[in-house]
């Protein structure tokens, strides 16, 4: 059978089972991640992710440890944060979400113990098809240190792009994901952005996205603007789809999206994350019909939630994604 022409996909995360979080091990972040699997595959998910278990850290309630996996693990870096860490931090208003670094920078940045390849494999192990792993971006974790040792956001910034740029390598997925949540309140550092976002692109041999949202820390939106602004920087990605928080935006942010290079598929978000409501199937290809008839037929590759599903409940994130997939079969005729 054919693939439909507008695919079901995921963003990253999902909420820990109770049963993980009571007795963590190995083999149950195996079990849960096959489970996480397969409940998206049995409710008509195309390409899903595998829940980012193994990210949660309940010592960063706000961003879920997203962040710290990534950074605390780099060479180079230091999770031992003091006071006087702390308030140089806290001068930077514009992490005042933050309450202190994520990590303080020592050093040249190096791959110390982070080891995608081994979490890819365990996905992978357990996917039972075609999935899409996730990376945050070199950008948005820029944002979250305290640099003592490069002396400037741009060298710190292709550092960590440098970094994961050799940890994407050879990945067994079919999916590469880059995660951003703060350029979009941040235009003017598009360039820079773009720059790195591109290295770690560039480094996976398969099919990329970049997700981008407006922020996700507590249920709340943190970075204000809208799409418009971002036409430049999204057109310099050299991704395959983008995947856009549009489900929990205002409704002429479509009109921008008219501007995207076509050789861009979009990704349009028609699931909202930060509310328990549940979307009907009509409400999605409702959604999916208004994204057409604005920015044009066949322009839209991806349906999906505006961004990951950890701050929800199961029950209810379970719920939202077979709304997802029956919502574009609704609309396909399906």
């Amino acid at each position: 059978m054919s693939s439909p022409r507008i695919q079901t996909t995921t963003v990253g995360s999902y909420p820990v089972p109770d049963w993980l979080s009571a007795l963590p091990s190995e083999q149950a972040i195996i079990d849960a991640t096959r489970v996480i699997f397969d409940t998206q595959r049995q409710a008509g998910i195309d390409l899903p992710t595998d829940g980012e278990l193994y990210r949660f850290d309940v010592n960063h309630p706000d961003t879920n440890g997203m962040i710290e996996y990534f950074v605390s693990r780099m060479g180079g870096t230091s999770s031992s944060i003091g006071r006087s860490d702390t308030e140089i931090y806290r001068g930077k208003q514009e992490m005042g979400f933050r309450a202190k670094p994520a990590a303080v920078v020592q050093d040249q940045l190096g791959e110390g113990s982070l080891n995608l390849m081994e979490d890819c494999e365990r996905a992978a192990s357990v996917a039972g098809g075609d999935f899409k792993f996730t990376v945050t971006s070199p950008y948005m974790l820029a944002r979250t240190l305290l640099d003592n040792h490069y002396g400037n956001p741009e060298a710190l910034c292709l550092a960590i792009a440098d970094v994961l740029a050799d940890q994407v390598r050879g990945l067994p997925t079919q999916c590469l994901q880059v995660d951003e949540a703060n350029i979009p309140g941040n235009p003017a550092d598009g360039p820079l952005a773009a720059e790195a976002i591109n290295r770690v692109l560039d480094a996976f041999d398969g099919k990329t996205a970049v997700h981008f949202c407006f922020g996700n820390y507590g249920g709340q939106s943190i970075q204000s603007g809208g799409w418009k602004p971002l036409l430049e920087f999204l057109n310099a990605l050299r991704a395959d789809h983008l995947v856009l928080e549009l489900a929990h935006r205002p409704a002429d942010d479509l009109q921008a999206l008219k501007e995207l290079d076509s050789k861009i598929g979009v990704g349009m978000g028609v699931v909202d994350i930060k509310v328990n409501h549940v979307e009907t199937p009509e409400q999605i290809a409702r959604a999916i019909d208004e994204a057409e008839k604005e920015i044009g037929e066949g322009r839209v590759k991806f349906i999906h939630p505006d961004c990951g599903f950890w701050m929800l409940k199961r029950s209810i994130a379970d719920r939202k994604i077979a709304a997802l997939a029956k919502g574009r079969d609704l609309y396909l005729g399906l």
